[in-house]
């Protein structure tokens, strides 16, 4: 796909020159942009060679674009945003060389620009690994086979968050009451808890990324402690 940029999109840049209060950079992809100092960080600013330096790779945002070009803030980034574009940007040149590897230089050349047609790079893999048949748009019967190879023995294995909380009722039905509690708790997320001692519990959640799977893990300990305060119930989220 032709990169199109928006306002407000994040961008991976190569500094190329500063000139008195201006940063000069080249979008990665295409397109040239400029930051002024007032972009670069909050505060004042002695020397903007402290936050910029020349051939240095750094993540903007675009504020505005005006016909080819296009003014860029880096101190408008945060730090996550950052780390989510660059987690990005080296599973896109995973997958490119993944192609590559199979294909060799020169015909690389040809399928990859065949396959920018249509997607980014990043969702083309995110539909194969959904159907692999799309493989066979670009590739070859032995070719595709390879990738899926690769793919398979790429797997990230899954990662896993647990937390410990204290759950108890001094109901004469409590066992009955705590035991619909986290039956409910976990109705829509596919979770595990388990008991460990006198009123206390592990809730384990498994996934490949680390920040969804804390997102549950949040929801699931908020749902129970809703329902322990409507039962009248004792709970607490121990310090891991």
């Amino acid at each position: 796909m032709e990169n199109q940029f928006e306002e407000g999109q994040l961008v991976l840049c190569i500094v190329e020159k500063i000139i008195g209060t201006t940063v000069f950079v080249k979008v990665e992809g295409s397109g040239e942009g400029t930051i002024t100092t007032s972009e670069i960080a909050p505060g004042r600013i002695r020397n903007l060679r402290d936050y910029v330096i020349p051939n240095k790779k750094i993540v903007c945002k675009i504020l505005r674009i005006q016909g080819d070009k296009i003014q860029l803030s880096l101190r408008r980034v945060k730090p996550n945003e950052r780390k989510e574009l660059l987690d990005k940007v080296e599973k896109e040149k995973s997958y490119s060389a993944i192609i590559k590897t199979v294909l060799g230089t020169e015909k690389y050349e040809e399928v990859i620009k065949e396959i920018l047609k249509e997607y980014y790079l990043i969702d083309f893999f995110e539909e194969i690994k959904k159907d692999t048949k799309l493989l066979n748009k670009y590739f070859e019967k032995e070719s595709a086979e390879k990738i899926i190879k690769i793919l398979d023995s790429k797997k990230e294995k899954l990662k896993e968050i647990r937390q410990i909380f204290r759950l108890s009722s001094k109901s004469s039905n409590g066992i009955l009451i705590i035991k619909d509690i986290i039956k409910e708790s976990c109705n829509n997320f596919n979770c595990n808890i388990s008991y460990l001692a006198a009123g206390k519990y592990s809730v384990a959640l498994s996934g490949e990324d680390l920040k969804i799977i804390n997102n549950k893990i949040v929801a699931v300990l908020e749902k129970i402690e809703l329902l322990a305060k409507k039962q009248h119930c004792e709970f607490i989220v121990e310090k891991n």
